[in-house]
């Protein structure tokens, strides 16, 4: 059960910058996402804690690329696997979980998810997963294969070996508190910066946290941008190693998702438009006060998964999603150096 190691591309930047920008590319996973890494954890972590034994039904909360990895591991076991998730769930991602022999039980209320999961774990004398709970202790932060040892590993030989910030999303927290404890615990020069969409609760809990208030009452809204943002922090989430956190447009999640697909040929899903957007954000700012260095991103999944959505440009006009003038900005940033 160990996960492949997955590329790591370099954007082309003018030279003259002396910024290197990376993508680390986890689509190339054999389930296709970030969430591979995942949910490898996750089994590992129930199965030595006695919760997953032979015949197990495994039940999960999740918004679609988790559950995806999940119903092949669950496959590997010999395991059923309920997959419960909110109604507007891609029809690819859904598909994807049916063809590995999952169940796919949809929930109109996307702040049901959990109550749901837990209702059916009991009936079924299952395990409830709760990926948004256990991800960020599943996953040993230390090494062991774990996503931040991989890019560390593959800098290595790179003109700016140590990256200066590394950017990515919160879905569970989990990914953000696996390479924010791992740079503390090598003790790296590396900042971390969280990406979050529209109305999603983590940005102001990581601001009450920051001016000592209570992050656990924040409450948000369900996100736009499918596998991140939340309506609630999560227990995973881990506001005190995070450096930096901005709240992205949706309609520039889905402009620089976009905008990957000319400029560097990688067709990715809104998740990494996400990242993206305030990777752009953080290159301008390094431009702009003179540093060099370089910054690492992820690609979370392939954009195959969003064909009838963040791709089409009718379901975008539905949605009240215009990326066009966002678009603009990143294509004014690459060609002036200045982010407006």
């Amino acid at each position: 059960m160990r996960s492949a190691d997955t590329h790591l591309h370099k954007l082309e930047l003018p030279a003259v910058w002396g910024i290197d920008m990376y993508l680390k590319d986890e689509s190339t996973h054999r389930t296709g996402s970030l969430k591979h890494r995942l949910a490898r954890s996750l089994f590992l972590y129930g199965l030595v804690n006695g919760w997953i034994t032979e015949g197990t039904t495994i039940v999960e909360a999740s918004s679609g690329s988790t559950a995806v990895s999940e119903a092949y591991y669950a496959k590997l076991l010999g395991l059923p696997f309920i997959a419960v998730m909110a109604a507007g769930t891609s029809p690819e991602k859904i598909a994807l979980i049916e063809a590995t022999g999952g169940t796919c039980h949809l929930v109109d209320d996307p702040s049901s998810v959990y109550a749901e999961s837990e209702r059916i774990a009991a009936d079924t004398n299952g395990h409830y997963m709760d990926q948004f709970t256990y991800a960020e202790r599943a996953t040993d932060w230390r090494g062991n294969n774990n996503i931040a040892e991989s890019i560390f590993e593959q800098l290595a030989m790179e003109q700016h070996p140590v990256p200066a910030w590394v950017v990515v999303g919160a879905g569970t927290g989990g990914t953000s508190a696996t390479i924010g404890r791992y740079a503390r615990y090598h003790r790296h020069a590396t900042r971390l910066a969280v990406a979050d969409p529209e109305g999603s609760a983590f940005m102001p809990a990581w601001q009450a946290a920051a001016s000592g208030g209570d992050a656990n009452t924040i409450t948000g809204t369900a996100s736009r941008i499918e596998g991140i943002g939340r309506a609630r922090p999560e227990p995973s989430f881990v506001p005190g190693i995070i450096d930096f956190m901005a709240t992205v447009p949706d309609a520039a999640s889905v402009a620089a998702m976009r905008h990957l697909e000319d400029f560097a040929h990688l067709c990715a899903g809104p998740s990494t438009g996400t990242n993206l957007w305030l990777a752009w954000q953080i290159v301008a700012n390094m431009l702009a006060a003179g540093d060099k260095g370089s910054v690492v991103t992820l690609l979370c999944d392939n954009g195959e998964r969003y064909a009838t959505s963040y791709y089409d440009p009718v379901w975008l006009a539905s949605a009240g999603l215009d990326p066009e003038p966002y678009t603009g900005r990143i294509e004014r940033l690459l060609s002036t150096g200045r982010w407006e």
